[in-house]
């Protein structure tokens, strides 16, 4: 479309704003975005409709078609309650919990969100105040609801918000509920459709009740209470980064026993600013400097960060020099996972039923794990709510020790049906406890698990092509990996590939061919050596980015070898990375 035929169709669109039943303020900032003589923002505001998909919405905050705003956000609803109503017309109440995080306009969004549910036939339950993501997850269950909302964006940027969508299990919408969910949402064709004006009778707020029953739970799965009263007084330092577990997490500390919790006062601060920190993502190094500066300057034992809906949290831990080095996502759900499954096994809770899941571009030393102690073990896509889906089928026939992902996502219990950084954080809290009583530090303790099942090192590459020729470029790039597959990478020979495409593994020694047992297909490359690497490539849903995953093998002899070791994966990676040609 050439420029003035685009521009054209965004002025028609944003005008039809200024003449409909839109509120006086958004008017306002149309008129100011058309009045502009750079056309970039409006067309950006107008150029195309926000979509709600699979993973509900996100977006920047603004007025506009293609924006997070009370209308885009009211569609959503509004198609979710058409197909609640559809679905569970059998029942006389249907029930929505409704939970925020701290940023901007969250709690407005979540209100209407309740207002838009009552006017149409539908109890809202809405909290008080922001709570963690997964809080909203426990919630469903606990209270019989048929769907959640969490308005949310997770660890993007000041700029944006999003809303997300949950089922009567408490996980995010999977097939066919998320498809049929898009279609009502997408039959809204005027705001007019919109019941914005809400019936006060079918609202019912949530307070600290709730929390107090979620916090119990997380107290249910603590597998040694000793270990913490003997090391109650570890220097716990912890920072919610503005978000949501400011309270909670804390709170959930001290209900475990943990007596020495050290905050950071300027990222209690709730605030959709984030005034700290550039980007409050646990995974990156800059969100957790101020912690981790309070942490060398008080010379604490562990630190633990929470990204703002409190569902992915980030570590760090002293190395053998003292320096406090951050964990990676694999890293800290292996620690969980070894952890989880070793108390199971001392506390004989094991019977023959358990099993662990992980995200197939998680590290295989999850895997080696349940596989060494006789408990079985699942892969999913990667996405919590596959996790979540597999605790469900499970359910009554299997015990759910614990899930995890490379994305800094964690799962210590079946009570909640999306990744949990309040539950995480107290176990990883009792892992510090744990090793301390058994005479190592965090860092030895992880050692010593690659000790026991080998090296791995892991690593995520992704590159960036924006429109619709970088579209056309990523799959091509796709095609040609399909088409061509690599014969060896970094001079190891590719025995297995998995095209989750079609649902089949290829072993190139024998020339036979199995298929992958998930439920449907998905745009996934997998290529592992006989080395034991791996290899995952993915297009991103949400961006314009192919992901490249790698994962490496080693051998570590002694603690000391660590460092020789993480530097021979290092390379093997980058030669990897050349023989993809990846750039």
């Amino acid at each position: 479309m050439e420029n003035q035929e685009l521009l054209a169709l965004v002025t028609k669109k944003a005008n039809q704003w200024l003449e409909g039943n839109y509120d006086q303020e958004t008017k306002k900032q149309v008129a100011a975005l058309l009045n502009n003589e750079d056309k970039s923002d409006l067309i950006d505001a107008f150029y195309k409709d926000l979509e709600f998909g699979t993973g509900g919405l996100r977006g920047i905050m603004g007025p506009g078609t293609n924006r997070i705003n009370i209308y885009t956000v009211g569609a959503a609803t509004q198609g979710l309650a058409n197909y609640l109503n559809q679905q569970f017309n059998d029942l006389t109440e249907i029930k929505v919990c409704i939970g925020h995080d701290c940023r901007n306009n969250s709690k407005e969004f979540a209100q209407i969100s309740a207002d838009i549910l009552s006017a149409s036939g539908i109890k809202a339950l809405l909290f008080d105040d922001l709570r963690p993501t997964p809080e909203v997850s426990f919630v469903i269950r606990e209270r019989g609801c048929q769907s959640g909302i969490v308005i949310t964006a997770s660890h993007n940027p000041k700029e944006y918000n999003g809303y997300k969508a949950y089922w009567d299990d408490g996980a995010q919408l999977i097939s066919p509920h998320d498809t049929n969910v898009i279609d009502e949402v997408q039959k809204i064709k005027s705001i007019n459709e919109i019941k914005f004006e809400g019936n006060k009778d079918l609202i019912e707020v949530l307070g600290e009740e709730m929390d107090q029953k979620y916090l119990d739970k997380v107290k249910s799965i603590s597998l040694d209470t000793g270990a913490i009263k003997r090391n109650h007084d570890l220097k716990i330092i912890y920072t919610p980064i503005h978000g949501t577990g400011v309270k909670l997490i804390p709170a959930a500390l001290k209900k475990y026993g943990f007596t020495n919790i050290i905050n950071i006062p300027e990222q209690d601060v709730v605030s959709g600013d984030f005034p700290t920190v550039v980007s409050p993502n646990p995974e990156e190094p800059a969100a957790l400097k101020m912690a981790v500066d309070k942490a060398i300057e008080i010379d604490a034992d562990l630190v633990m960060a929470s990204d703002p809906d409190a569902d992915r949290l980030g570590v760090a831990c002293k190395n053998e020099k003292g320096e406090f080095i951050l964990l990676n996502g694999n890293q800290t759900a292996l620690l969980l996972t070894w952890y989880m499954v070793k108390r199971w096994k001392e506390n004989k809770l094991l019977t023959g039923k358990e099993y662990i899941v992980k995200t197939i571009v998680t590290t295989e030393l999850l895997k080696d794990i349940a596989l060494k102690n006789n408990i079985e073990y699942f892969d999913v896509y990667t996405g919590f709510k596959w996790i979540a889906d597999k605790i469900k089928r499970n359910e009554g026939i299997k015990k759910y020790i614990c899930g995890g992902e490379e994305s800094y996502g964690f799962l210590p219990g079946d009570y909640v049906r999306d990744k949990d950084a309040v539950a995480s954080c107290a176990i990883f809290a009792e892992i510090a406890a744990w090793a301390k009583d058994n005479g190592v530090t965090l860092f030895e303790l992880l050692q010593n698990i690659y000790l026991e099942y080998g090296f791995s090192k892991e690593k995520m590459i992704y590159i960036v092509r924006k429109g619709k020729s970088g579209a056309d470029e990523i799959k091509q790039i796709m095609k040609d990996m399909r088409e061509n597959p690599p014969v060896e990478l970094a001079g190891s020979k590719v025995s297995v590939v998995k095209d989750y495409a079609v649902l089949k593994a290829f072993d190139k020694i024998k020339g036979t061919d199995s298929p992958i047992d998930l439920p449907e297909t998905s745009n996934v490359l997998q290529f592992f050596t006989q080395d034991g690497s791996k290899i995952s490539v993915r297009p991103s849903g949400t961006e314009p980015k192919i992901k490249f995953y790698f994962e490496v093998r080693g051998q570590m002899n002694s603690r000391e070898e660590y460092y020789t070791a993480d530097a021979a994966a290092e390379q093997k990676i980058n030669a990897i990375v050349k023989d993809l040609k990846i750039d």
